[in-house]
């Protein structure tokens, strides 16, 4: 499950974990456990929140945070 950091238009920044990655036709988002890049709880969220859904057109950018798998991906390097 890809976990990715979501700048909302005239918001801070909120880190969460989605299914998928959106695609170019997707019209919302589904992020679970939505928090700050702080880990502290959004204020504008009820306590029991753990899954949130907005409309891309209020997103401006979406950073994917890598995980432990790709990690551990192998490559080759030529020096």
């Amino acid at each position: 499950m890809p976990t990715i950091i979501v700048h909302l238009a005239s918001e801070e920044a909120v880190i969460g974990e989605v299914e998928d990655l959106p695609q170019k036709n997707d019209t919302l988002i589904f992020i679970k456990n939505p928090r700050r890049k702080d880990g502290k709880d959004l204020t504008y969220l009820d306590q029991n929140v753990t899954q949130v859904i907005w409309p891309i057109h209020k997103i401006t950018l979406i950073e994917v945070v890598p995980g432990a798998q790709d990690e551990q991906i192998i490559s080759f390097v030529r020096e």
